[in-house]
Parts: C-alpha cells; sequence; structure tokens
C-alpha cells in the first residue's frame, strides 16, 4: 500500500456472494441506487471467465458522476497468487474511488474466505473495516446435489452472517424451512436467515462488523498468461476465451465496438443458450442492452452506454455452434 492508499481509513466493506445465478449482481445494483446519494461507493466484481461481464453492465446503468465506482478480476478466483490479481485492483479502486463504502462480489465459482483472508491482511487493517458478509441462496437448488456437495456453494454459507434466500416468489411449500435448517446444519451460531424477492436487500444489513472466520488460504499455480480482457482486439473484430474449474466450462467473446448486433435474431439465440449462466452486454441496432439467463429465462435491461458487445457462458458443456450462432446474429 503506499501513502496515498493509507490515508483512506476504515472504509465499511461487505462480500456479497452466492453461487452461480442466484442473483448477486442484480442485488448490487439495487444497493448502489439506493445508496446515500452524497456517498462514494466503490465495487470489486470478479468473475470466473476472463471477458468480464458484470463490470461493464454496472457501468452500463451506473457512473461515477453518481458516486459508483467499480473495478473488475475477471479470469478466475481473485485471491489466487497470492491475492496479488485482487490486491492490484483494489488498491488502484481505492485511491480512485476514496470510497465510503466498498462492496466486494467474488466469482459464484470462487473461494470467499480466501478473499475475506486477503482483506484481513495487515496492510488492510488500518485501510477497511470488515462489514458484513451477505450470501445470496435460491432455497430451490437445496434439492440439487450439484449445489450441497459443492465446496464453494457449502463455503459460502459457512461464511455468511447473513444468508438470503432469494427468489422467494418462485419457492414452493417448504422451501423455507429446508434453507433454515441447511444453514442451522452448515453455517454459524450467529447466522442469520432472510428471505426476499428480485434481490432487493435493505441497506441496514450492510452494518455491523462481521463475526465470520476465515480458512487457510488455497493456492493456484500463478498462471502469467493475459487476460483476454487486457488483449486488443484482432481485425477479424471479435476475441475468444475459455476457462475452466470448480466442475465448470467459461466461453466468452469480446466485439469491437463497431460491431452492432441485430436485436431480435441476438434474443432468439440467446433464450435458446442452455447453460448455468450467460450474462452479456451487447451493442443492438435499437440500443445497448444487458442480457441476463438464469434457469433458462432471459431478462434483458437497457443501458445507458456499453463500449464494447461481451459475453461469458457457464455451462458444464459448451456447444461448438454458438460461436457460428453469435456471428450470424451481426449486422452485415
Amino acid at each position: 500500500m503506499n501513502s496515498a492508499t493509507i490515508s483512506i481509513k476504515s472504509v465499511p466493506t461487505n462480500i456479497i456472494t452466492g453461487f452461480l445465478g442466484v442473483g448477486k449482481t442484480s442485488a448490487i445494483l439495487q444497493l448502489l441506487k439506493n445508496k446515500p446519494a452524497n456517498e462514494r461507493w466503490a465495487v470489486l466484481v470478479n468473475e470466473f471467465g476472463e471477458i468480464g461481464v458484470d463490470g461493464s453492465m454496472l457501468k452500463g446503468q451506473l457512473s461515477e458522476q453518481q458516486g459508483v465506482y467499480i473495478r473488475e478480476v475477471p479470469g478466475g478466483c481473485m485471491c489466487c497468487a497470492a491475492g496479488v490479481p485482487m490486491q492490484v485492483a483494489l488498491n488502484q479502486l481505492l485511491m480512485r474511488a476514496k470510497p465510503d463504502r466498498l462492496l466486494i462480489e467474488p466469482t459464484g465459482l470462487g473461494h470467499p474466505k480466501e478473499v475475506m483472508q486477503v482483506l484481513s491482511a495487515k496492510h488492510y487493517q488500518a485501510v477497511l473495516s470488515l462489514h458484513k458478509t451477505l450470501t445470496l441462496v435460491d432455497a430451490r437448488n437445496l434439492s440439487d446435489v450439484r449445489y450441497t456437495s459443492h465446496d464453494t456453494f457449502n463455503q459460502q454459507i459457512a461464511m455468511a452472517d447473513i444468508v438470503i434466500g432469494n427468489k422467494l416468489d418462485l419457492y414452493q411449500s417448504g422451501d423455507k424451512e429446508k434453507l433454515i435448517s441447511y444453514v442451522e446444519e452448515r453455517g454459524n451460531n450467529h447466522t442469520e436467515v432472510i428471505f426476499s424477492q428480485k434481490a432487493e436487500l435493505p441497506l441496514s444489513l450492510l452494518e455491523g462488523l462481521t463475526a465470520s472466520q476465515f480458512l487457510p488460504m488455497h493456492h493456484h499455480k500463478n498462471n502469467k498468461k493475459p487476460l483476454v480482457s487486457d488483449l486488443p482486439i484482432p481485425d477479424c473484430g471479435f476475441i475468444k476465451a475459455i476457462n475452466k474449474g470448480e466442475g465448470y466450462l467459461s466461453i466468452g467473446w469480446r466485439f469491437s465496438s463497431n460491431k452492432i448486433f441485430k436485436y431480435d435474431k441476438l434474443s432468439a439465440f440467446l433464450t435458446n443458450i442452455r447453460a448455468q449462466r450467460m450474462k452479456a452486454v451487447f451493442n443492438t441496432n435499437t440500443g445497448a442492452f444487458a442480457y441476463n439467463l438464469s434457469e433458462n429465462k432471459l431478462i434483458k435491461t437497457p443501458m445507458n452506454n456499453c463500449l464494447e458487445s461481451r459475453i461469458e457462458i457457464i455451462a458444464e458443456y459448451i456447444s461448438d455452434t454458438w460461436e457460428t450462432q453469435l456471428i450470424a446474429c451481426m449486422e452485415n
């Protein structure tokens, strides 16, 4: 930490975590829209794939003029390689924003307890004040062994100060009780369980110090190859990245800013994708839009701006036809 960052003291910091498609980004967007108008908030976003969509999605709806500062760490778990990618991004974000609050969104396939350990390191102890950790869960997933047997899913619950059963309006009888019992078994004694619809959370949930403990940090090999999110786009007009880990694959593309997509054709393609998760921002012939596919339901949100079109798909299997179909959605 340099002297400029050291002057920043005790920034209230919340980790907001949860598995794929549970509504983390929607929750953060709602919190940002309801923040006090006179405060500056910073958001550090981590994504499993190398393309980086969440940051573009948030920046397309909120701006620094509104007191919102956003920084991405794409390419997998941001705490890996001794936390260096995360520390670099966090230091830059803190220096630029000088925030009144910091929100951190680890990837749904990341390791949130190791993220907390990075934040608890000695050089951040005077800079950050670790407040409540929020974990969003869709209680319907508790009947799916792919979730209940996944170490990251259980780690997210184990570290939570508050578990939020999101998508309450879609629950069946017994789903709420099942989540409460699961948290009693897997969570901590202090963990509170509440429920929400459409990831609408009161700002009061962020207040108060965390009681979570962290585990020893895991280590991955430090892959020093540049991420696709940082590379220039070649003359063909797009660049692709593939990533894998935690039992899932991701594939994503970035497109030059001059590439415009046909709205109707693009919507039809995105609706028919079968994957655990899809997020995208696109410049179309009817404007810029953010796309969010979860549970085979596509949500489209207008954006104020979109510097370049990006898409990331997380799935157990990748289709060989997705790229061809996507390119066919572009205007000639």
